[in-house]
């Protein structure tokens, strides 16, 4: 049986950009080193920036990394447009 492959919502999209965004903003170009650094599997800090597996926990967790509050991470790319 062939899983078949949910399309992600915008709003999905755009939560993992806002974390590759801040992963970059931070001076990393890799996401390998930048997990490393960080105690994160590489292959679990992928699924963050590809939008999979993202859980609020996990969401705080990144937010604690980058010294910013939940607030901070919605302040940018997040329109209600």
């Amino acid at each position: 049986m062939v899983k078949e492959k949910k399309e992600k919502s915008k709003e999905v999209l755009i939560l993992a950009e806002r974390i590759k965004s801040l992963r970059k903003k931070a001076g990393y170009t890799s996401y390998e080193i930048f997990a490393y650094d960080n105690n994160i599997t590489r292959s679990q800090w992928g699924r963050y920036e590809k939008g999979e597996d993202i859980r609020f926990t996990s969401l705080v967790r990144i937010c604690k990394i980058f010294k910013i509050s939940l607030e901070d991470f919605f302040s940018e790319g997040f329109n209600s447009k």
